[in-house]
C-alpha cells in the first residue's frame, strides 16, 4: 500500500477534500475542507487537517500523522493504516497493537461546502474508547501558506452540537456538527513541511491553529464529525447523527448512478460555477481552462452519455465568443476572461459537432434555441478566424491558419519563462491545422452559413464557402505538412511568418492529422509512417512525450523549481492526454479492425488503467517524467488525461455507442 498515494473527494462547486492515504499532508491544498468562494474560484482552505488519537485499555494511538521541520513525522498514525479505498468514497481501518480496528469515512456533500466524517469500532473492544480529534485551522487562499500571527480569531461559538469559528474578517466561517462534546483549547502547531512542495522548489512549512478538542466515546456509538461553511436550514432541529445519515443516504444513491469508477471520477470535474456548468481542468490548482474543457469533455459527459451535461457546459461558453476567440481561462481573482489561447475556439467546435452528432443518434431532446446558439459560437469563431483577430490568428494566402507573434504562447505548448515563450510556434502550427480544417468541415456539414469579410462587397451568405475553405487548406496541408527525410510532419511551417521556414522537431501535435479528430487528413501511407515514428519516437506507457529523445532540448525529468520545471514542461515530458489521439489513430490505420482493438487495449490502454492505482488514485495525472520509471508529475488528477482514458475505452475501442 502507498501511503503516499492522494485521493480526491470533490463538491460540485470547485471546492474539494484531499489528501494521502497515510494522512501525512504533503502539499498545501490538501485539506479536509476546501471551498470555492466563487465556485470555482475562490478557493480557500479552511481546515486543513486533524490530529485524532484513541485510547483503549492499552494504552494511547495516534490514527493521524503529521511531518515537521526538518522532517520528524509525528505521531505516527499512518503505521497503523491496515486498509485503504475509495469506493464509494475514502475509506480507513486502521489497526491497533492490542488488536482493536476502527473505521474512518469522509465524504464530500455534492452540492455544497462540506464534507462529514465517521469513525466507527469494526472490532469489539473491552471498556470505553475515546476518541479525541483536534481540527487544524487556517483560512488561506489555497494557492498561499499560513503562519502563526496575532490576528487569528481562536473564538468559539458554541450552541448545542454546533461550533463556529471565524479564523479571519472576510474569510468564510467553519461550521462544526457533532455528536460529541467540545472543549475550547487554543493552540499552535507550529512548522509543518509539506514534500511535494519543498520538491518543487516552493514555500513549503506551515502553521496552523487549533481551537478546541472534540471527543467521543466509540464503544458508545459511532463518532460524527460534519465540517461545512454552511449552518443547518434554519428552524431545524436536526442532530449531527441524523443530519450525516441524510448527507450519507442522498450521496450513496447519487454514487451508485455512477456506475463504474471510471464515470465516479469524471464526476469530480463537472462542476457549476458562477458561469454555469463546466469542468475544472484539474485537482488541487487548476480551475477551468477553455482548451481543457472542449478536449476532456469529450470523455466526462459525451462518452458517457451525460448530453445535459455537455449541453450545459457549451451553453455556458458559448456566451463568452468575443472576435471570433473563446477564452483560455477565467482567473482566480475577477472575471475579465483571458483571451490567450488558439486552440481553445476551435476545440469547442470540435466538442459542439460531437455533441449535436450525439444528440441526433441518442434521440436527445435539444431545443431549437440551443441549437441556435451553439451554431452562432461555430460561425462567430470561424468567420473571426478567417477575416482575422487577436495575436495574428488569420487565415492565409495558401488557405492554412497563421497564428502568433514575439513573446506569445497561443496552442497547447504555452510556457512563458517572464518574457520567454519556451515553446512559441508562431507561425502555422500543425495541430491548429488539424483543428481549424476539422472545424471548417463540420461548419459545412451543419450548414452553417458563411459570412464573408467585411470588405466584401456582397454580404449575403455563401453556400458551400467553408468546403471550399476545406479542400484549399487540406490541399496545402498535404503538400507544406510533409517532412519527406524523416517520414513525419513538421511541427510548425512558416516560422515566425517567415515562408518556408520550418521547425522539424519530432514532436506529438502531428498526431492531431490522423487520429483525435474526427476527421483524418492524411493518405493511407503518409498516416501510417506519422503513426510509426510517433510511436517508435514518442511512445510511453503513460502517453506521448512532449519532444523526441536527441532533439535539442530535450528534458529527460520534470522536477526542480518553478525555472526548471517549466523549461521541462513540454520538452519531453509525458501527457496522458495525447494517448487518446494517439490510439485512435494507430487504430484508424490498422483498419479498426476487432484485433487491433484488441491488442491497443493490451498494449496502450492497460498501463494507463493500471496507473488510476499509483498517484492520484482513480484518476491519471497531469504528466510524467520523459524517462522510465515515467514517474507521475504535476497535477495528480487531471481532467483531459482522465477525459481521454474514457473515450478511448467507452468510444474509440467499443463497438457499441457511447454512453452504453
Amino acid at each position: 500500500m502507498n501511503l503516499f498515494a492522494e485521493w480526491l473527494e470533490a463538491d460540485g462547486l470547485g471546492g474539494f477534500a484531499s489528501g494521502t492515504v497515510g494522512g501525512e499532508r504533503t502539499r498545501r491544498y490538501h485539506a479536509l475542507l476546501l471551498a470555492a468562494t466563487t465556485p470555482p474560484t475562490g478557493r480557500m482552505v479552511l481546515v486543513s487537517g486533524l490530529e485524532a488519537w484513541v485510547k483503549t485499555a492499552r494504552g494511547r494511538y495516534a490514527i493521524s500523522s503529521q511531518r515537521y521541520q526538518p522532517g520528524t513525522v509525528f505521531p505516527d498514525g499512518a503505521q497503523r493504516v491496515e486498509s485503504f479505498s475509495i469506493d464509494p468514497w475514502p475509506r480507513w481501518i486502521y489497526r491497533l497493537e492490542d488488536g482493536t480496528r476502527i473505521e474512518q469515512q469522509l465524504f464530500a456533500v455534492h452540492g455544497s461546502p462540506t464534507v462529514a466524517l465517521r469513525w466507527r469500532l469494526v472490532s469489539p473492544a473491552v471498556g470505553s474508547v475515546p476518541l479525541a480529534v483536534r481540527p487544524l485551522l487556517s483560512g488561506r487562499n489555497y494557492h498561499h501558506l499560513h503562519h502563526e500571527n496575532p490576528v487569528f480569531r481562536f473564538d468559539a461559538a458554541v450552541v448545542g452540537e454546533q461550533v463556529a469559528w471565524q479564523p479571519y474578517p472576510g474569510v468564510p466561517r467553519v461550521v462544526s456538527h457533532a455528536n460529541g462534546s467540545y472543549s475550547h483549547d487554543p493552540e499552535w502547531y507550529r512548522n509543518f513541511i509539506y514534500l511535494q512542495e519543498r520538491e518543487r522548489g516552493l514555500d513549503s512549512d506551515e502553521d496552523l491553529a487549533s481551537p478546541g478538542l472534540f471527543r467521543w466515546d466509540l464503544a458508545q456509538g459511532d463518532a460524527i464529525w460534519i465540517l461545512s461553511t454552511e449552518l443547518p436550514p434554519a428552524g431545524a432541529a436536526i442532530s449531527a447523527a441524523a443530519r450525516y445519515a441524510a448527507f450519507e443516504r442522498a450521496e450513496r444513491d447519487r454514487r451508485s448512478r455512477l456506475v463504474t469508477p471510471l464515470d465516479a471520477a469524471a464526476d469530480a470535474y463537472l462542476v457549476t460555477g458562477r458561469h454555469g456548468k463546466t469542468i475544472v481542468a484539474g485537482y488541487p490548482w487548476f480551475t477551468d481552462w477553455g482548451r481543457d474543457t472542449f478536449i476532456a469533455m469529450r470523455g466526462l459527459t459525451l462518452a458517457l452519455g451525460r448530453l445535459d451535461d455537455a449541453r450545459q457546459i457549451l451553453l455556458t461558453w458559448s456566451s463568452t465568443v468575443s472576435e471570433g476567440m473563446l477564452p483560455n481561462r477565467f482567473p482566480d481573482q475577477g472575471d475579465a476572461p483571458e483571451y490567450n489561447s488558439v486552440d481553445a475556439s476551435l476545440w469547442f467546435i470540435i466538442a459542439t459537432g460531437e455533441f449535436l452528432a450525439a444528440c441526433r443518434t441518442r434521440a436527445y431532446p435539444l431545443e431549437a434555441a440551443d441549437r441556435t446558439r451553439l451554431l452562432t459560437a461555430i460561425g462567430s469563431i470561424l468567420s473571426g478566424y478567417r477575416h482575422g483577430t487577436r495575436y495574428g490568428i488569420r487565415l492565409d494566402g495558401d488557405g492554412l491558419l497563421a497564428c502568433g507573434g514575439p513573446g506569445t504562447q497561443l496552442t497547447w505548448m504555452d510556457v512563458k519563462i517572464g518574457d520567454r515563450a519556451i515553446t512559441p510556434r508562431v507561425g502555422k502550427p500543425v495541430e491548429i491545422q488539424a483543428l481549424w480544417l476539422n472545424a471548417l468541415a463540420i461548419a459545412e456539414s451543419l450548414e452553417i452559413p458563411y459570412v464573408p469579410a467585411p470588405q466584401d462587397t456582397d454580404h449575403s451568405p455563401i453556400p458551400g464557402r467553408w468546403q471550399d475553405d476545406f479542400d484549399r487548406g487540406l490541399a496545402a496541408f498535404r503538400s507544406r505538412f510533409w517532412n519527406e527525410a524523416r517520414g513525419m510532419l513538421f511541427d510548425v511551417v512558416d516560422v515566425d511568418h517567415q515562408w518556408g521556414v520550418v521547425d522539424g522537431s519530432a514532436r506529438p501535435n502531428q498526431i492531431l492529422a490522423v487520429g483525435g479528430l474526427p476527421q483524418a487528413l492524411l493518405e493511407p501511407d503518409q498516416a501510417s509512417a506519422v503513426v510509426a515514428a510517433v510511436e517508435k519516437h514518442l511512445w510511453t506507457a503513460l502517453g506521448l512525450r512532449t519532444l523526441a529523445p536527441g532533439e535539442p532540448g530535450y528534458a529527460l525529468h520534470y522536477r526542480g523549481g518553478p525555472r526548471e520545471r517549466d523549461s521541462a514542461y513540454h520538452q519531453g515530458t509525458v501527457w496522458p492526454w495525447l494517448a487518446g489521439p494517439f490510439v485512435e489513430a494507430w487504430l484508424r490505420v490498422r483498419g479498426g479492425t476487432a484485433a487491433a482493438r484488441d491488442e491497443a487495449r493490451q498494449r496502450f490502454v492497460a498501463p494507463l488503467v493500471a496507473q488510476l492505482q499509483q498517484a492520484g488514485l482513480g484518476h491519471l495525472s497531469e504528466i510524467a517524467d520523459a524517462e522510465p520509471p515515467h514517474t507521475p508529475r504535476g497535477c495528480p488528477f487531471q481532467a483531459w488525461s482522465l477525459g481521454e482514458l474514457i473515450r478511448l475505452d467507452r468510444v474509440v475501442l467499443s463497438d457499441g455507442s457511447p454512453g452504453d
